[in-house]
């Protein structure tokens, strides 16, 4: 009996041949038919493969089993998954906590630790690399994922393809794969280039020099290989009217957040509207209004009469460990008149001089205390994974220049034990900071000055978030003061978030800056271009899951 006429029954307890059963055993469920002719059954909790004839195809019994692809076939068992051939074999006595299909001679395998790689059809590994994810191969090229969440293609022995890494990726499809980084989908080439300008909200595969791509607006296109728009299939969903009025009422979001802070809304939830309005001395109508605005921010929810914060709410609550509440007045208060200048710092002929924020912050301790508490909880969110790149034996000695109130600094303590970390930041930081950090023997406190002579000496100075805070000028000079501090071959791990080379995000930090501190956002080549000039040699970038990376240079 011809195997491939075969299909498995509406109710899928059966196969059919022209409508007809083709054997009279009835089934839990069945899939179809795979070459070599056989198909997965079960029955009562035990499932094996079947020959066209509905007879089993060997006597073992599985938990459960899958199609057969490239002549193998992936099976559940009680000590777990793993490969079996058309007899029934197991290919290696290996078992896996999961197991895809073969494709191209290579198949997709996880273990208890979550980790993934490739094997080949006698069981053994493809390469020796684990990944968080691995896909299938197509054309000899697979999707993998690190542990930051960035995604690369490999070959078929484990060897990068182009070494370049997106958010999110796809294998190739006619020469093309689709791909996105912070800006959005695109389409590149088989060298990790993109392949047009353009970022979209969803792209799908080239067909016959053409796809179809969901731009920002909500319309929909279909483009060539060059980004060109040959046909809109559907109109904007949004008006470019409409988004650039949004965009130029985003104050409205921003000093109502701050009210709501500063009123103490948030921190009187949960709580019904007559409630907040006589805790926070306001009236009902008007506590009302502003809870509705809330809402609409996704920063309240009421359910029946009582309001409650939402997951993102919850951050501008004070007692918060990461609240955000002193971010939400700095940027409606003294970060909104430093943006009123911003035509005028832009212009070459401008009096614009940039603001002393450092001075400034120190001498208000109310502000001091709020803006080095926003820069904590930023630290807190974005800093978990630095110290996993960082490539530290753990009995350093250690600088963190401008460490703010020591988060770093207290994770490198909490994580080496052995180590000794110098907190470097202006007297009246180190102030705050002592009530935060607990204390240790393996603990000092430098007061000085970034620009100042340091002092002292380390194996490794990290400047987390200190660079994009000065000019190049500036940046230069602390990284000399850096070079000082360290004896040849030391390090320096710079936590920055990096302008990406082919697109604009990052754009308006990078203005933010300028306005806040005089300061800008870099690309990597801005970096390496600074270590350069400071006798540093750049010897490894790391991409974290969060915004910022670390890219590290050794003194020379």
């Amino acid at each position: 009996m011809s195997w491939q006429k075969l299909q498995p029954a509406p109710d899928n307890t059966h196969h059919l041949r022209q409508n007809t059963p083709a054997y009279e055993q009835r089934f839990s469920e069945v899939l179809a038919f795979h070459p070599p002719g056989l198909a997965a059954v079960s029955l009562n909790d035990k499932a094996w493969h079947i020959h066209p004839d509905g007879k089993a195809a060997y006597p073992q019994h599985f938990q459960r089993t899958f199609g057969f692809y490239e002549g193998l076939a992936a099976v559940i068992a009680v000590d777990g998954w793993y490969h079996i051939d058309s007899t029934g074999t197991a290919i290696s006595p290996q078992n896996y906590a999961w197991c895809g299909n073969f494709q191209g001679r290579r198949c997709s395998v996880r273990n208890t630790a979550g980790e993934y790689w490739h094997i080949q059809p006698n069981g053994k590994e493809a390469y020796a690399q684990r990944w968080c994810y691995a896909g299938d191969f197509r054309t000899d090229i697979a999707v993998v994922q690190a542990d930051n969440g960035y995604s690369t293609h490999i070959n078929t022995q484990g060897e990068y393809l182009h070494q370049v890494w997106f958010l999110d990726l796809d294998v190739f499809h006619k020469g093309f794969a689709r791909a996105r980084d912070e800006a959005g989908w695109m389409h590149i080439n088989q060298q990790g280039k993109p392949i047009y300008k353009h970022r979209f909200t969803a792209v799908e595969p080239f067909y016959n020099g053409q796809a179809r791509v969901e731009c920002f607006n909500g319309a929909l296109e279909l483009i060539d290989e060059t980004g060109k728009t040959l046909v809109q299939l559907r109109p904007a969903l949004r008006s470019e009217f409409a988004e650039l009025s949004a965009d130029m009422v985003g104050f409205w979001r921003t000093q109502t957040i701050a009210s709501a802070v500063e009123l103490g809304v948030l921190d009187n939830l949960p709580a019904n509207t007559e409630i907040i309005a006589n805790n926070c001395r306001l009236t009902v109508e008007r506590s009302q209004r502003l809870l509705r605005a809330l809402a609409e921010l996704a920063l309240v929810q009421q359910d029946t009469d009582t309001w409650y914060c939402t997951e993102r709410g919850q951050y501008l609550q004070t007692k918060h460990p990461l609240t955000l509440a002193g971010a939400a007045q700095e940027y409606a208060g003294a970060f909104t008149s430093m943006w009123m200048s911003l035509s005028e710092a832009l212009k070459c002929d401008g009096q614009w001089q940039k603001p002393m924020i450092f001075a400034n912050v120190a001498n208000d301790k109310q502000r001091r205390e709020r803006h080095h508490q926003m820069l904590s909880s930023y630290a807190q969110h974005d800093y978990s994974e630095v110290l996993t790149v960082l490539s530290l034996q753990g009995n350093e000695n250690v600088i963190d220049a401008g460490g703010g109130l020591g988060v770093l600094t207290n994770n490198l303590l909490q994580t080496y034990p052995d180590m000794h970390v110098t907190l470097l930041e202006r007297p009246e930081v180190i102030a705050q900071a002592k009530l935060q950090i607990p204390s240790n023997p393996h603990l000092s406190y430098l007061e000085k000055d970034l620009f100042s002579d340091w002092e002292t000496d380390a194996d490794a100075v990290i400047l987390a978030r200190v660079l994009h805070d000065w000019d190049d000028s500036d940046a230069l000079h602390i990284l000399q003061r850096t070079h000082t501090a360290l004896c040849s071959g030391g390090q320096v791990f710079i936590v920055e978030m990096l302008l990406p080379e082919d697109n604009s995000a990052g754009g308006l930090c990078d203005l933010h800056l300028l306005m806040a501190t005089g300061g800008r956002e870099r690309s990597l080549s801005g970096y390496k271009d600074l270590l350069a000039q400071a006798n540093f040699k750049l010897s490894a970038v790391h991409k974290l899951n969060a915004l910022p990376s670390v890219i590290v240079g050794e003194a020379e």
